[in-house]
């Protein structure tokens, strides 16, 4: 038995994503104005990060296309997972000019060469790092709200994105103050760094949601406070799994039952659990299984292959479980 919540059309978030394209041409454009203004490596390392923006945000479009679209024959579960696939590709893209823009700086470290229009240059940085801001506020604000990955991981990296041209903006204004011109690739190493670390967190975060990862623990917490005052008078849980393809969310459960009960009054009492789970936790989906509970074979199908186990030492182990009842 299974019954999906309705959402917000995934198809409209594709409007986010446009706006994230635009954001990154029109800071790309002008972080490269100020790096030729200046010849600073650490800008053009800022440049090069608003190119991987680019390249994130046409992925994410693509994507949220593929996400929006409804299930179908050939997957019965919906195409969520698609997001995945593109924080993945945004993380490798971060790590590739991540070491693009080491190579610069160890050059530029071994050869320093002096920065012109410094001032200027800032300026038209400081205007790209605002655009940037602005944006990703939006996208983080979007993302939480339609419970999109694609649009939070974009927006985390847009705020990487101020913070590293922050720390530039720092090298640069350094090289001006004290005329030492290693600040400035220096500055770069960092951003390469800081950069790194996105990269990374964003590669691991897609990969747990392709290997189906559970639910975040205070999730698992809100289904089980959300199942507790259904465990009473002969009636209990078994077998819960969760995992999350994207933005929707999957649940699934044994419920336990008296044998005596008639179906209607189990299917009554699945669509109520259904109800409170679906109300607890958004756009989620809910599959129950209905089980007697005096029949051995109800708790030999724990895992997902059906074990062998004795059906008194499985319930045992069951009592252990705190994620099951």
């Amino acid at each position: 038995m299974t019954q999906v919540n309705t959402t917000t059309d995934r198809s409209s978030l594709k409007r986010f994503a446009w706006l994230s394209i635009a954001a990154a041409i029109v800071t790309m454009t002008l972080k490269t104005i100020a790096y030729l203004l200046t010849d600073s490596v650490g800008l053009l390392s800022d440049a090069m990060e608003s190119l991987v923006n680019l390249a994130g945000a046409l992925m994410a479009l693509a994507m949220l296309t593929i996400a929006a679209r409804p299930a179908d024959e050939d997957h019965a579960y919906g195409h969520g997972k698609a997001e995945y696939f593109s924080s993945g590709v945004e993380g490798t893209l971060i790590l590739i000019a991540a070491v693009s823009i080491a190579i610069a700086a160890v050059q530029r470290l071994i050869t320093p060469r002096p920065l012109e229009q410094i001032g200027l240059g800032l300026i038209v940085s400081i205007a790209a790092s605002l655009v940037n801001l602005f944006v990703a506020i939006i996208l983080l604000k979007a993302g939480k709200r339609h419970h999109s990955i694609t649009l939070k991981a974009n927006a985390h990296h847009l705020l990487t994105d101020v913070w590293t041209s922050a720390g530039v903006l720092a090298g640069v204004g350094a090289v001006a103050l004290t005329g030492w011109e290693r600040l400035d690739p220096v500055a770069a190493l960092m951003v390469a760094g800081n950069i790194i670390w996105a990269g990374v967190r964003i590669v691991r975060e897609s990969m747990l949601g392709l290997m189906d990862t559970a639910l975040p623990a205070e999730e698992l917490k809100i289904v089980n406070k959300a199942l507790k005052p259904y465990i009473h008078d002969g009636v209990e849980c078994h077998a819960l799994r969760t995992r999350q393809a994207g933005s929707r969310k999957f649940v699934s459960l044994h419920v336990l039952v008296p044998g005596l009960w008639t179906v209607e009054r189990g299917h009554k009492l699945l669509e109520c659990i259904e109800a409170d789970i679906r109300s607890a936790l958004p756009n989620v989906s809910v599959f129950t299984h209905l089980e007697s509970l005096h029949d051995p074979a109800s708790y030999e199908d724990l895992n997902l292959d059906r074990c062998e186990k004795s059906p008194a030492k499985t319930k045992e182990k069951d009592k252990d479980n705190p994620l099951l009842f």
